[in-house]
C-alpha cells in the first residue's frame, strides 16, 4: 500500500468520524490532513477533499 492510499484511507475515516469535510494535502514531501475550513487554498497543494455528507450517515 502506498503512502498516498494509506493517507486517503485515514483521511476518509477521519472525515466520517468527525463528520466535517477534511482535505488531504501535500506540503513539500509530506502529506497532511486538516478540516477543510482551516486551510487556505494557496497555502498547500490540496490533493482531495472528503465530505462525509456525500456518502450518507457514518453509522
Amino acid at each position: 500500500m502506498s503512502d498516498l492510499s494509506l493517507a486517503q484511507s485515514h483521511a476518509f475515516q477521519l472525515a466520517r468520524t468527525l463528520m466535517v469535510p477534511v482535505a488531504l494535502f501535500r506540503s513539500g514531501d509530506s502529506l497532511g490532513v486538516l478540516p477543510s475550513s482551516e486551510l487556505e487554498d494557496d497555502e498547500v497543494d490540496i490533493l482531495i477533499e472528503f465530505d462525509p455528507f456525500e456518502y450518507g450517515p457514518a453509522h
